[in-house]
């Protein structure tokens, strides 16, 4: 659908914090309206994955025509040049939302140099309301929710992983400051280990995992107390904050 103005707006969309059709937890429980009444008018997407967003699309829209959608992937592998193609709709009037492949667009996400080119190019971006993993997380963690930073995915290298693990310590304490990181999930049980062999007794760890499902799973403890409570985090989205007091 064609904006009335000479230029389209870039919608950024949220989804759930699942994949859809895989949980129990239906959409309209985490999603406010205006994501499906956005979806109904708009046929071009940007996409961080092209099966989880038809299937998101399908399962908030089912009367959606799926050969109908113009959807365009892109991840680390995307080229720059081609960032430029992916927002030419919008240069001619054309709506379009962007997607993460699991809750909100351009935050831990690609998509965030898509929002950047739209402002280059004078195009409105409407951020929509939906379900953040990091947010919900610090929300539950009972951490400093006035001064926070979030780091990203932990380094793969073990001495690595063990000083960038120090530092957050260290800032934390220094600046009151929670620090949150996230890890590839089949990743999660080895950082686990790492975390209560590298942090301080004292330090506080957040696990903050599966947010929004019925196996949600959300506690904050000491290092000292995590070492005596055994949590399978194997595959399970998390997110970890931790907090040096």
């Amino acid at each position: 659908m064609k904006s009335p103005n000479s230029l389209g707006k870039l919608y950024l969309i949220p989804i759930t914090l699942s994949n859809p059709g895989e949980t129990t937890v239906a959409p309209e429980d985490v999603l406010p309206q205006t994501i499906k009444r956005t979806i109904d008018f708009i046929d071009t997407y940007i996409v961080e994955n092209e099966k989880t967003a038809r299937k998101f699309i399908k399962s908030i829209h089912p009367d959606k025509k799926q050969p109908d959608l113009k959807i365009s992937v892109l991840n680390k592998h995307t080229e720059t040049a081609e960032h430029y193609e992916f927002i030419k709709p919008l240069l001619s009037g054309e709506n379009i939302g962007l997607m993460s492949e699991s809750g909100c667009p351009g935050i831990a996400d690609p998509g965030a140099v898509i929002v950047k080119i739209a402002h280059e190019k004078g195009i409105q971006v409407v951020p929509l309301v939906g379900p953040s993993s990091i947010l919900l997380a610090l929300m539950a963690s009972g951490m400093n929710g006035q001064s926070f930073a979030f780091n990203g995915y932990l380094p793969i290298d073990k001495n690595d992983k063990k000083q960038a693990l120090k530092s957050f310590e260290r800032l934390s304490q220094e600046k009151n400051q929670s620090q949150l990181f996230i890890e590839t999930p089949y990743r999660n049980n080895k950082l686990m280990e790492d975390l209560l062999q590298i942090l301080q007794p004292s330090t506080y760890l957040c696990v903050a995992c599966d947010i929004t499902l019925p196996t949600e799973y959300i506690k904050t403890k000491t290092i000292n107390e995590w070492k005596k409570e055994k949590a399978d985090l194997h595959n399970r989205p998390c997110i970890f904050i931790i907090h040096k007091m």
